[in-house]
């Protein structure tokens, strides 16, 4: 092997099976996916927000919170780690096509990070596309000036992300909405009849909120909505 060795503190020159190697600037792109990973890992939360059903599954258990009138129970962190249960059951179908993709030629080393990213998103961008409003598509393919694709399917990140968080809040909000009024009509009954009879004194959550409990419970609420919510996704 023939090593030519500059002056000072310039770099080595190896000449190898493989031809000319600079010393010092590394011959493996594991650098670079470890860059490559990190940021995934801090972008994880927006992602969690932006490409999954984690916003709508939160924003209808408040919206349940709320409507049976408890103001901490179940509390934050409860609702939060149910909204990312359900999440990981809806998205692993995405992952597991996402992994065999994108993550298995990666660590193989036969696509580079760029291509995985590109990969990993097709996959990602079919899921949201059965859940955008064409409403939100349109307003944002306007904002962006791009064209109007022949499918849904070649919509750009730029406009689908936008499209489908819109979409998942008003959904979010529309069941929250539904969910709410059984229960907003048991809060006026017993307040008409609180005020009929002249308890003044007594709020009218006080009875209401125990009389929503037992409804919620006789029906069997809460599994009556995981499995409408789980639904809305197929």
């Amino acid at each position: 092997m023939f090593v030519a060795h500059g002056g000072g503190a310039g770099a080595g020159v190896a000449a190898g099976p493989g031809g000319l190697q600079i010393n010092g600037l590394g011959g493996t792109s594991a650098p670079w996916t470890i860059v490559v990973l990190m940021t995934f890992l801090t972008l994880i939360p927006s992602l969690l927000l932006c490409v999954t059903p984690f916003a709508r599954l939160l924003i209808v258990f408040h919206f349940l919170r709320q409507a049976l009138g408890l103001q901490t129970t179940p509390s934050n962190q409860t609702l939060i780690g149910l909204s990312m249960i359900m999440t990981f059951f809806l998205m692993q179908p995405v992952g597991q096509t996402v992994y065999d993709t994108a993550v298995v030629p990666l660590q193989d080393g036969k696509i580079t990070p760029l291509d995985a990213l590109q990969r990993a998103g097709t996959p990602l961008r079919m899921f949201m596309s059965h859940y955008v409003r064409e409403k939100d598509v349109n307003l944002f393919l306007e904002l962006a000036k791009e064209p109007r694709p022949h499918k849904v399917e070649d919509l750009s990140f730029r406009v689908i992300l936008p499209s489908y968080i819109l979409s998942e809040l008003k959904s979010g909000f529309q069941i929250g909405t539904v969910l709410f009024l059984p229960f907003l009509v048991v809060d006026m009954v017993v307040a008409s009849i609180t005020t009929s009879v002249g308890m003044m004194q007594l709020p009218p959550v006080v009875i209401s909120t125990p009389l929503k409990l037992l409804l919620f419970l006789m029906v069997d609420g809460w599994h009556l909505l995981i499995g409408s919510l789980m639904r809305s996704f197929q």
